[in-house]
């Protein structure tokens, strides 16, 4: 049962950071020059993904881009700064849900809304 729910978790974190390389690309592709960072903050529940604009100046600006569930894989839109919306987006632990959120993932995070 560990060794499962530890192969789970490196799923689920290896997922994150592909989802997060992607938005790092769209973004330096759509605004070349300027820069943008993903911080992943690990909860109880949930893993929080927090987009942080400006990394490198005094005017940084923070937000929650998404929230993960640590086990089920589970993508939300955030509702505020500590919790997710109710209904799930993506999940990453399904390879057709991981690929169609690689797909239609924007920094902005458009992808996220219901559909």
């Amino acid at each position: 049962m560990h060794t499962q729910l530890a192969e789970t978790t490196q799923v689920i974190e290896a997922r994150i950071q592909c989802l997060i390389d992607k938005l790092v690309n769209k973004f330096q592709q759509q605004h070349p020059g300027s820069t943008i960072n993903y911080e992943v903050v690990r909860g109880t529940k949930y893993y929080k993904l927090i987009c942080v604009e400006n990394p490198h100046s005094q005017r940084k600006h923070t937000s929650v881009h998404a929230f993960v569930g640590r086990q089920t894989g589970s993508v939300y839109k955030p509702a505020s700064w500590k919790a997710p919306a109710k209904h799930v987006r993506y999940n990453l632990l399904d390879d057709v849900s991981f690929e169609t959120c690689l797909k239609n993932a924007d920094w902005a995070g458009g992808y996220l809304y219901m559909q």
